[in-house]
């Protein structure tokens, strides 16, 4: 059986290109919106629920996989972690999509600010005097509320229950929330940062197919300054950057294991 993390849009073509020659696949997605999304593709058996390294590893066992695509989103690290060793000590083959970086390509542009972490923010803002959007997702909304800085903060998150729950529990009102399924196009981008006001932008280096492209042109021809979250060094094994070239090792794979 194949084994895929998905986390990613680019994971759910791939899923697509491997259903052309098999459907005993095994996904994992870490949320039940990640798999009610995937209705319409062959997967012989479906987990919605975060996977830890012993999850992994039970899961391997459990359905006799033995090739695991990661496909995650480039900053879930822990998770890739968790995955490497699993199949590492299980002894299947384990191969990783990674999208390419979409900030290198704006290295010389003054408005563009690579922070590490979440808390290097803070220089950053403290220059700010305006509203600030976080388009970081609801994951980290804590750890950008935990700064306490004085700028009005509005948060672009997914527009479900769950999420809107965990808004509540911390305490972020209404009028600081946009809730809409990205990515964003670069016309709508401009649209959010002229309704509120933005005068920075908080992003990852989510990639081409997570919007970080038009997240950035839109700021920038507005003359809005980004503050971009570094994603942690991380060493992958069998990574691909093609779609194409990963699908086909994984046929490759997948024949000679057949």
């Amino acid at each position: 059986m194949i084994g895929l993390v998905l986390g990613t849009s680019e994971g759910r073509e791939i899923l697509k290109r491997i259903n052309e020659f098999t459907g005993d696949v095994f996904v994992t997605t870490a949320t039940k919106y990640g798999g009610d999304i995937l209705s319409e593709y062959d997967i012989k058996i479906l987990n919605t629920t975060p996977l830890d390294k012993k999850g992994f590893m039970d899961k391997i066992k459990e359905h006799n996989i033995e090739i695991f695509l990661d496909s995650t989103h480039p900053y879930a690290v822990e998770v890739s972690k968790n995955i490497i060793e699993a199949c590492n000590e299980s002894g299947i083959t384990y191969l990783r999509y990674e999208r390419e970086s979409v900030v290198e390509r704006y290295g010389d542009e003054e408005l563009v600010h690579l922070v590490d972490g979440y808390e290097g923010l803070q220089e950053v803002l403290e220059k700010i005097q305006g509203n600030v959007l976080n388009t970081t997702g609801s994951r980290n909304i804590k750890r950008v509320v935990h700064l306490n800085v004085p700028n009005r903060i509005i948060h672009r998150v997914l527009p479900t229950l769950k999420v809107m729950n965990e808004m509540e529990e911390v305490g972020i009102e209404p009028h600081n929330l946009i809730m809409i399924k990205g990515p964003v196009s670069y016309q709508l981008n401009k649209a959010f940062y002229k309704e509120y006001n933005i005068e920075c932008v908080i992003m990852k280096d989510s990639g081409l197919a997570g919007g970080t492209d038009e997240k950035i042109r839109s700021a920038l021809d507005l003359n809005i300054p980004v503050a971009v979250i570094k994603k942690a060094h991380m060493d992958y094994p069998n990574k691909f950057n093609s779609i194409k070239e990963c699908v086909e090792e994984i046929k490759l794979r997948w024949n000679n294991e057949s």
